[in-house]
């Protein structure tokens, strides 16, 4: 990881206009950091996508229509919290399933898998952490159907064109009539959005430098965080949340690891996320060009949120 963290930021921060990938942010303190951001107050996703789950666990499994045991592989588990539901309702129902959750970090694998084991005995969980698409590769093979989930709306934090290539992906590692569950943050009231991103707390912002504090610890760089602001920024025409960190002077930085010196303007920006808000038409037109079949959309009270169900084309 070291490596191509090293080679990702190299590139971003001597590109033109600078930029660095969010899926740093979860180092185990930023894990931590965003466990933070969900239970704010603001943060509607969390409340949107756990209803849904809580809710509708019974109609979402009677969508899948598997007549055997199946996997159900959780792609960024996270701590599972919203995922519990699910799981709850199948444990409880006695229906047969094997929970594989993957995620980059260690520490979130065993706090899930300890915590799971605790609320849910008897559960059969294989904990997995590292690539998608390796441990996927190894799923494909499995005697058993599979439901993939990808929650949170972790494909809103990528542009069309790699969103697009990213469910193909999941597509090729799939067995016809495998299902996805996929996450999507809907358009809505451009001020709930915002007061999600741009918290009043502060959050946000620690997160986001914490990447800063992660180049300094892992590519001996001298970050100076004080020197540095947050900002973000939401379109409400083409649905797009974008973050940036701010340079609040002209500075230099050294990455001593990489021998590299990185000059900072004075406002210079630092583009570290986007995360893309759909309309239900979006959604439908993506399960179409990733050659998937539509199967159902599963909303909150409020359609703030929606967890849409595709099938293997």
């Amino acid at each position: 990881m070291t490596d191509t963290f090293a080679q990702d930021v190299l590139k971003g921060l001597t590109a033109e206009n600078k930029h660095l990938s969010s899926k740093y942010f979860y180092d185990d303190n930023g894990s931590r950091i965003f466990q933070e951001i969900m239970n704010m107050p603001e943060y509607y996703l969390t409340d949107a996508e756990f209803e849904i789950l809580s809710m509708q666990s019974k109609q979402i499994v009677e969508a899948l229509h598997f007549s055997q045991p199946f996997n159900i592989v959780e792609l960024g588990a996270g701590d599972g919290f919203k995922t519990f539901k699910l799981l709850e309702y199948l444990t409880e129902n006695g229906i047969n399933f094997n929970y594989v959750p993957i995620d980059i970090s260690q520490e979130a694998i065993d706090a899930l898998t300890e915590r799971l084991l605790n609320r849910l005995p008897g559960i059969k969980i294989k904990p997995k952490v590292g690539d998608y698409f390796k441990i996927l590769k190894q799923n494909k093979k499995s005697d058993y159907p599979s439901l993939l989930l990808f929650l949170g709306s972790n494909i809103g934090n990528y542009q069309e064109a790699s969103a697009i290539e990213l469910l193909r992906l999941f597509n090729q590692n799939m067995k016809m009539g495998d299902k996805l569950l996929v996450g999507f943050d809907l358009k809505k009231n451009p001020i709930t959005i915002h007061n999600a991103y741009y918290d009043k707390h502060g959050i946000t912002k620690r997160f986001n430098l914490n990447l800063l504090l992660r180049i300094n610890r892992e590519l001996d760089a001298d970050f100076k965080i004080d020197d540095f602001d947050f900002y973000c920024h939401y379109n409400p025409l083409n649905g797009e949340v974008r973050s940036y960190i701010v340079s609040l002077r002209r500075q230099d930085v050294l990455l001593k690891k990489l021998n590299t010196s990185i000059s900072f303007d004075y406002n210079e920006l630092i583009w570290t996320e986007l995360s893309k808000k759909y309309s239900l038409f979006e959604i439908e037109a993506m399960a179409d060009v990733s050659s998937y079949k539509m199967v159902a959309n599963f909303l909150d009270c409020k359609h703030y949120f929606a967890d849409s169900l595709w099938e293997k084309g």
